[in-house]
């Protein structure tokens, strides 16, 4: 977080854009039903685990992302988005060994050509699942 914050990584933005977070979490759960219609026709040895992967990846960092246009900040990289959300939210309990794990997965899938297995999908489902849920509903309660 420090290193980020000194590195100038958090920009203030004017104002909140409701429409645009109202967008994004549409464009979320949508990421999720996707990933969740081709989840449950894969067998354990398919290649497409990095699909599902990305897909809930993608849906937790829009999450993230509109969940900090409720501080008016916009952030340069998903590290130091990660950084702040855990740094200035300790009350909602995200881990932030979690997020990187899940970022340098992700990284190694688009940047490096290292796919997600079956069990590394695994490892991570149940913890992906429920950082949406909780980051989706403080979202519609900020909406309110």
């Amino acid at each position: 977080f420090r290193k980020c914050k000194l590195e100038g990584r958090f920009i203030i933005i004017e104002e909140t854009d409701k429409e645009k977070i109202t967008a994004t979490l549409i464009i979320a759960e949508a990421d999720i039903l996707s990933a969740n219609s081709i989840k449950d026709k894969l067998e354990k040895k398919s290649i497409q685990w990095s699909s599902i992967y990305k897909l809930y990846y993608d849906a937790l960092h829009e999450l993230v992302e509109s969940f900090m246009e409720f501080e008016r900040v916009k952030i340069q990289n998903h590290q130091c988005l990660f950084a702040y959300l855990c740094e200035k939210y300790p009350e909602l309990e995200l881990n932030w060994e979690f997020f990187e794990k899940v970022r340098t997965k992700r990284n190694g899938i688009n940047y490096y050509g290292k796919p997600v297995t079956y069990d590394d999908w695994k490892g991570v489902e149940l913890q992906f699942i429920l950082y949406i849920n909780k980051l989706k509903q403080e979202i519609k309660k900020k909406l309110k």
